[in-house]
């Protein structure tokens, strides 16, 4: 759901995929990787600070995100974790710095399970390489 909610803008259902407390790091997200870097951004943390930032920075584009082969560790009955291979196309509009920009890489992620229904507690976007033209 992650994917899709995020792809069509669908920011409510997009909210209820997290937990109140979650993390969200995604911290040179939109830059090649480079070993060992600092930043000065800061980690996103809160659902509502999650949500504000992922719709800000994705509504002047469009998005298609893909994920690929999860390796999905049950840690005990309401906790798990998993890595995602991950691949992203991301098209600019107007006053965006780039017209195509393609990453790859992968979702690191903690999961919590509350009420019968698993949410990300924890997620950091690593990237292998980016495109941008």
């Amino acid at each position: 759901r992650y994917f899709r909610l995020m792809d069509i803008k669908d920011f409510t259902g997009f909210r209820e995929l997290f937990t109140q407390d979650a993390i969200f790091d995604v911290r040179g997200a939109l830059e090649a990787p480079k070993p060992g870097a600092t930043y000065d951004e800061p980690i996103v943390t809160g659902v509502d600070d999650i949500v504000r930032y992922v719709s800000q920075g994705l509504t002047p584009l469009v998005s298609v995100h893909q994920g690929f082969m999860p390796e999905i560790e049950l840690l005990g009955p309401s906790a798990a974790r998993g890595v995602w291979a991950m691949s992203d196309i991301l098209v600019g509009g107007p006053g965006v710095p780039f017209r195509i920009f393609r990453g790859f890489g992968h979702y690191h992620e903690t999961y919590s399970k509350a009420s019968g229904r698993w949410q990300i507690a924890k997620l950091r976007l690593t990237r292998l390489m980016v495109q941008q033209e």
